[in-house]
């Protein structure tokens, strides 16, 4: 993979000094991802997103990658076009981490879960002040989402929240409600490819410091959609977990995109 790894240059606006982060990626199955450790990713949160909505800065564009996300950059157009725009890609699958070992000269650190990184940073947001904004999920899951976590975590305040169910001509009142918030950090669970999309959509128009997408992180905190034993989630079989626990919406996505995202893993092994 000498050809895969790469310096990201995560732009900083005004806030001086150089006008950059520097991040290393490295290129899995296409797509250049974060190496990042899991606890590195939340500390570059914590710390950048709240610095960069006071300076009014562009928010920050993080997107996920697994599996799924491999099979549907190569396979829709549109998809793909947004996943390019985006400031920085984690690594959500095992996968993603075991390929980087295997093929390239910088491995991922560590899986950086979306739901890990959403419930590790509890803490630390409490702690900072750091305000999250939660849109997504049902109505019934985003606000026992976030009931659960402000009962859990003493001190953390939400910025606002809202389901992930609107019309079109609703979007720009979404639009208004989380602007009207400015939280530091907004969190898009509504699925790929529509997350990315609104994402990508609107980032120009949202007042947040970083953006992250999130897809069914909101049922994972409630229980709605139970999570894989450690055991299997370090072994990267955290999708047949979930195939198995909700077949009729998950298994015909892992039987296809597994072996799709298996197949682009190796054709790109060397750039």
């Amino acid at each position: 993979m000498q050809s895969n790894v790469a310096t990201l240059d995560l732009p900083l606006g005004s806030r001086g000094g150089s006008g950059q982060d520097r991040v290393e990626t490295v290129r899995v199955g296409g797509v250049p991802v974060s190496t990042l450790s899991l606890a590195g990713l939340i500390e570059h949160m914590l710390t950048d997103a709240p610095r960069r909505l006071a300076a009014g800065d562009r928010p920050l564009l993080v997107f996920d990658v697994n599996g799924h996300a491999l099979s549907l950059n190569a396979s829709d157009p549109a998809y793909r076009a947004d996943l390019a725009k985006a400031d920085l890609v984690h690594a959500d699958g095992q996968v993603i981490v075991s390929a980087s070992r295997r093929y390239g000269p910088a491995p991922i650190a560590d899986r950086s879960s979306t739901t890990d990184m959403f419930i590790d940073s509890l803490p630390g947001a409490a702690e900072r002040q750091v305000r999250y904004y939660l849109l997504g999920g049902t109505e019934d899951v985003n606000a026992a989402c976030a009931a659960k976590i402000t009962n859990d975590t003493p001190g953390l305040e939400l910025a606002g929240r809202r389901n992930g169910f609107w019309k079109a001509e609703e979007e720009d009142a979404v639009i208004d409600a989380i602007n009207a918030a400015a939280p530091d950090v907004l969190w898009v669970g509504t699925g790929k490819p529509r997350e990315q999309a609104f994402c990508v959509r609107h980032r120009d128009r949202i007042n947040a410091g970083w953006i992250v997408s999130c897809g069914g992180l909101f049922n994972y905190i409630t229980g709605d959609y139970p999570r894989a034993p450690l055991w299997m989630q370090r072994n990267g079989l955290e999708w047949l977990h979930r195939m198995a626990t909700n077949p009729r919406h998950l298994a015909w996505r892992y039987l296809t995109t597994n072996p799709h995202a298996l197949w682009l893993i190796w054709k790109h092994r060397n750039g």
